[in-house]
This record gives C-alpha cells, structure tokens and sequence, in this order.
C-alpha cells in the first residue's frame, strides 16, 4: 500500500510539474492560458456478486475516482427502483443503507437478507451518458418441512398408508425417506408379495400398499438443499390386527415343591390388555392373577407391538396344578392360549437315588428330547409302578436305547 502511495504521489508531482511546463510555454507564445481538460469519473473494480443465507447481512461496494461534480446512486436494476443517492437513503426500507469513506468508496448494505432481496443491483454516476455496474444477489434458504397432516397414520393389516412431506427451501430442497433403526422399506405386490425392498425412498409422498405388522414404527421424513441445516421429520405408522397368543409348551410337568415359569408370547396392536387366569374344574375362569409371594408377571417387550408375558409360581402345592390361561384382548377381539401344569413324580435312579428336580420348562425340554417311544414308556412307568420297579425298568430301557 505504502509503495502504490509513493507512484501515485510520484506519478501526481511529475504529472504537475508537465502542465506548469505546458502552461509556461502556451503563456510564452500565446500570452493566454490553456483550459485543464477535466477528468471523467472511472470505476475502480468490478461490482461483486454474493450469494447469501437468509437471515445473513451482505453489502455491495463501488470505488470511483474522479468524481468531482458528480453523484452515485444505487438502484435495484430488476424492479428500476431508486435505492439510495449518494449517502442519502430513497427507499424506505430499514434494512438498507450507505456508507461513504469521504473518498471514492460507497458501500450498499442490507441486513437481515430476505427472498425478495434477490435481483441485481447497480451502481450508477450520473454522467452523459450515464456510467453504471451492476453486482448481483442470491438468497438461499435452508430446508423446512411446512406441510400439517398429522404426523403418523395407521390402517389395518392389509390396508395401505399413505405419508406426505413438503418442504420449501431455496433452492427447491429434495425429499428422502428412511425407517428407524435404518431397517428396510417394503413395497408390495397386490397380495401382499414382496416387491421391491429399499433402504431409502426418494418422493414428497410414500405410500406402503398391503402392509404388515412388520411394517409398523417409525418413517423419517429428511429434506436438504445443500444449504445447512438439513432438518427431519418424524412420522409414526401403526398396523392393526387381533392379537395372536401362543404358549410355548402346552403341556408342562413339575415336581412338588420346585418353582416353574410359564410363557407366553402376544403380538397385538393397538396396545392389548393381556393376563394370566387359572382354570378350574367346571372349565370356569378365576379372576385375573396378580402378583403375590407365590405368583410372578414379568412382561418383556420384543418391539412395539409383541411381548413376552411369563408367570412364575413358587414352591409347588398340589392345589396348584391345572390348567393357565394366557389372554390378550385388544379393540378388534381377544385370543387365548392354554398351558396344562401337572404334577411330575420323582423317581429313583438305578443308583437307589432320587432323580433331580427340575423346573416345568427345563422338564418340558427333557422330555421333547427323548424318542417318543421312551417319553410313552416313562409316562406309563411313573403312573403305573412302585417307584423301585420304576427304577429297575427306567435302567433298562436307557440300556437299551444306546442301541
């Protein structure tokens, strides 16, 4: 800066010192003395153009020289409105204004950017013919999701959901899907056949067709233009369906005295009440069970619309065998599923000692794995025989079944 000061100084001295020269020599000969020819104002670079975020606060600057007599304006070249004349303000817009460095620099500001700041604007010297550059301004507006359905919907399993997103941004933002938890996107065929299966899905509008219970949970709605910050939205989708029960083991045995758990397993949706109950002789219901010393509920969710629902009974008493049980009802009906609990005689292995207790499950799974001749054998043997005659037979026919 300091050497561009010394040539222009350098450059201003020898430029006067030829017009005294000039002016000297025209006195000389002419006894008159000569006019300056005046220097037309000259723009000093170019005006800039800016691209800005809404909100933002931007400012276009012109350098002219030579000014002298004349003034710059600032004008909105695509609406030709008169912005500002030299420092004083035209337009009424308390956004805008000017500065002036009292040499050759004016500077247009304009805070808080809007959309409709967008356009070209000019920097212009009143001369003949009028002198002007023009800088142009781009607002860019981050994404936003503006569209008011309700954020979820839900139809019954085998019906079809339909979820809108719109979104506005500058420029025109693009729209992607995804489920929570990056699980896949499914569309089905007319039967509910699979499709076509997807991480994502790009579209203001996705529309599941046939849908399942695995359908259900959340959809992400995600528009972005390039301008931070992408925003998202969440959506939730619920399938309805009767609830389905099942026990895992119909049939369990247990000894006197041990503790057993019963399990049930319950999809459903919408939310279902679910219970335990007991069954007595006359096929009629008990009340609802609840949990006591001798009883335990333990609910365990598997995902939003199924449920493992155990009952654990301690310390076996005979008056505790019999039928359970496992009940879901829910706004479109209710199902059941029964678990027969008997008594499991102990019994007295080949070494005259008795045999372990175990608990129902655990016995259950003893059980299935025998053949199902030596499970027909067993069954027979322990209602039928002295424990000792048992014991004697079991041996043998464990002898023979390693054959």
């Amino acid at each position: 800066m300091w050497n561009c000061f010394i040539q222009r100084h350098m450059y201003s001295t020898s430029t006067k010192a030829a017009w005294w020269l000039a002016t000297f020599f025209s006195v000389f000969v002419t006894g008159e003395m000569p006019v300056q020819a005046e220097l037309e104002p000259e723009f000093l670079q170019e005006l800039e153009n800016h691209t800005v975020t809404q909100g933002r606060d931007v400012h276009f600057t012109c350098v002219v020289n030579n000014l002298s007599k004349y003034r710059v304006a600032w004008i909105k070249s695509d609406s030709k409105a008169i912005l500002a004349y030299h420092t004083h303000m035209v337009a009424l817009n308390p956004r805008l204004y000017v500065t002036y460095n009292n040499h050759n620099t004016w500077k247009l500001h304009v805070s808080n950017v809007q959309a409709n700041d967008s356009g070209t604007y000019m920097c212009q010297v009143n001369t003949d013919p009028m002198k002007s550059q023009m800088g142009h301004l781009s607002v860019v507006i981050p994404p936003d999701i503006v569209d008011s359905v309700t954020e979820g919907s839900s139809a019954q399993e085998g019906g079809s959901i339909r979820l809108t997103c719109t979104a506005t941004g500058v420029p025109p933002p693009t729209v992607l899907w995804r489920r929570e938890g990056n699980r896949p996107i499914v569309f089905r065929h007319d039967g509910g056949r699979e499709r076509k299966v997807v991480d994502s899905y790009g579209g203001e509008s996705l529309e599941l067709s046939h849908v399942q219970r695995t359908d259900m949970g959340a959809y992400y709605c995600i528009a972005s233009n390039g301008i931070p910050p992408t925003v998202s939205r969440r959506y939730h989708v619920e399938v309805h369906f009767i609830p389905q029960v099942k026990v895992t083991n119909q049939l369990v045995g247990a000894p006197l005295g041990s503790d057993v758990e019963l399990q049930c397993y319950i999809e459903a949706s919408p939310k279902a009440m679910n219970s335990w109950y007991r069954e007595d002789g006359k096929s009629l219901l008990s009340d609802k069970l609840l949990e006591n010393p001798k009883l335990r509920v333990k609910e365990a969710h598997v995902n939003v619309y199924s449920i493992w629902m155990n009952l654990t009974i301690k310390s076996l008493s005979p008056g505790d065998y019999g039928t359970y049980l496992c009940a879901s009802v829910n706004a479109l009906g209710k199902m059941e599923s029964q678990v027969s609990l008997h008594r499991l005689e102990l019994s007295v292995n080949g070494f005259g000692a008795e045999e372990p207790m175990v608990s129902g499950a655990a016995w259950q799974r003893a059980r299935n794995q025998q053949p199902a001749t030596s499970q027909a054998h067993q069954y027979f043997l322990t209602r039928h025989l002295p424990p000792q005659i048992y014991a004697l037979l079991l041996t043998l026919l464990r002898y023979v079944n390693t054959f």
